[in-house]
């Protein structure tokens, strides 16, 4: 079995063990949005068919790790960070790149400056364009996945202070409230950053 094919796996291994309701249903669509098969990004992390499988899973990885180390400092925590919203909110906090990317030949110049055709990555935002995590949502429960408020929340807002229009107030304040709400969304963003940055990194 490939490392893909493993990678492929262990997700959905994970999203079925959260006992969620209509989650086959989520791994359905996710197959037919060629989730598995597409890269984590257009030129930095992961950029490769596959790619953003593993990065949701070095998100979880990343996540556990967090939570782990949170509870033993703090065990009231536990309660606030379950196990099964913290498994769907780092494996499907990007579920809205499943459809946006498809491979292009184009030409480029070599290390020798010779001409040669080359096959990379590039982005169409035209389907839903509302966001990146808010697309997550929506897609989310168009599949039927019931996702309680702290779950949406860190998937919405997973991307930290990087999502939010700071000429907003309105979204200022929704994104602070929601990290005053629950303790998950700053555990994903954590974790998306450690995953992108750290685990993810080609050397240093």
């Amino acid at each position: 079995m490939s490392q893909s094919d493993n990678n492929k796996q262990r997700f959905c291994e994970l999203l079925r063990a959260t006992g969620r309701e209509n989650i086959e249903y989520v791994i359905e669509d996710l197959e037919t949005y060629g989730f598995f098969e597409a890269p984590a990004s257009v030129r930095n992390h992961l950029n490769t068919p596959g790619g953003l499988v593993e990065h949701s899973l070095n998100v979880y990885d990343a996540a556990v790790m967090l939570r782990e180390g949170i509870i033993k400092r703090r065990p009231d925590m536990e309660k606030a960070l379950p196990m099964d919203a913290l498994t769907l909110a780092s494996l499907l906090h990007d579920v809205c790149k499943a459809n946006i990317y498809r491979l292009v030949t184009r030409k480029r110049k070599n290390e020798i400056g010779m001409w040669e055709e080359v096959q990379e990555y590039e982005v169409n935002y035209s389907q839903l364009p509302i966001g990146h995590g808010e697309k997550s949502v929506v897609m989310l429960l168009r599949m039927g996945l019931d996702l309680e408020d702290d779950e949406i929340c860190a998937i919405r807002w997973h991307m930290g202070p990087w999502a939010v229009d700071t000429s907003s107030i309105e979204q200022d304040k929704s994104y602070r409230q929601s990290i005053a709400n629950s303790p998950l969304l700053p555990l994903i963003h954590t974790a998306d950053t450690i995953a992108s940055q750290i685990f993810e990194r080609n050397s240093l």
